[in-house]
């Protein structure tokens, strides 16, 4: 049995800035496998990133033959033990085989934000990713019947978006809204679905997201699906609204909070493993 997940580990090959708020580093192999085995299922797939603590040239882990490989991982000294963070497999090529991620930089970013302003190529980090394309990592799973596509992200699902818009099928019908800090945030998307997309630009006093969604008129059609990511008040926010003021299924509406006003991913992490997203 194929295991769905496992380390890769990886090196930088090269950055390019995106917009004034998004950074995106290309990836490549390092050693003898490098991306060998690695799988995205594209949409909105998820991997943990591990970076290396400033002095240290790799990532520190435990050996990927340890049978309780994440307890040893998260027993190991704080400063020591390689940061970790979630991320989207924005793209993958096979020829030559590299994987972009791309990252949101904010004013006051956490560690990852801070690695990546300063990325270089040659630099080494490891991936938890996928080894099968059918995994859990990806949450954006409209159905067969589905005849339209509501979505809303801010920065930090931006990538997951646009990967999702790209998978689209031709003249699917889709509302969207996104978050930017600024202006040059609001890039193109490719996508051949019959999209409508909205930029909400925060530094110009835009509306908060669930007021843009509420003033918004959707048609009324028999299988629509919802798709929320971002911060995770927000995201609550705007799932009771589909399910409590549109009276949408919740059977199809995912979400996810990505961040957390105030909390770093880790604290994230601890809070929503005790009380989920809702």
């Amino acid at each position: 049995m194929t295991t769905p997940f496992r380390l890769f580990p990886l090196r930088v090959l090269r950055t390019e800035r995106l917009s004034p708020s998004l950074l995106r580093v290309t990836f490549g192999g390092h050693g003898a496998h490098g991306l060998d085995g690695f799988a995205s299922g594209g949409r909105d797939q998820s991997l943990s990133l591990f970076l290396p603590h400033p002095g240290q040239d790799e990532p520190a882990l435990p050996p990927e033959t340890d049978p309780d490989w994440f307890t040893s991982y998260r027993n190991m000294p704080d400063g020591i033990r390689a940061v970790m963070r979630s991320y989207t497999a924005r793209a993958q090529r096979s020829d030559p085989a590299e994987l972009d991620i791309d990252f949101a930089l904010h004013p006051d970013g956490g560690p990852a934000c801070r690695w990546a302003e300063q990325a270089a190529p040659g630099q080494r980090v490891a991936v938890l990713g996928p080894a099968v394309a059918d995994n859990t990592g990806v949450r954006f799973r409209p159905g067969q019947d589905t005849d339209q596509v509501i979505l809303w992200a801010d920065e930090t699902a931006l990538p997951a978006t646009s990967a999702a818009l790209e998978q689209l099928p031709a003249g699917m019908p889709v509302r969207a809204w996104i978050t930017v800090q600024h202006p040059d945030d609001a890039v193109e998307l490719k996508t051949e679905a019959d999209a409508e997309i909205t930029y909400l630009i925060r530094d110009e006093n835009a509306p908060a997201p669930v007021d843009a969604l509420a003033a918004a008129h959707l048609p009324a059609t028999p299988a629509p699906y919802v798709w929320i990511a971002g911060e995770a008040s927000c995201v609550r926010a705007l799932r009771r609204h589909f399910v409590g003021d549109r009276g949408y299924d919740r059977r199809r509406i995912t979400f996810t909070g990505y961040w957390r006003q105030g909390l770093t991913e880790d604290g994230l992490r601890e809070a929503t493993s005790e009380h989920e997203v809702s």
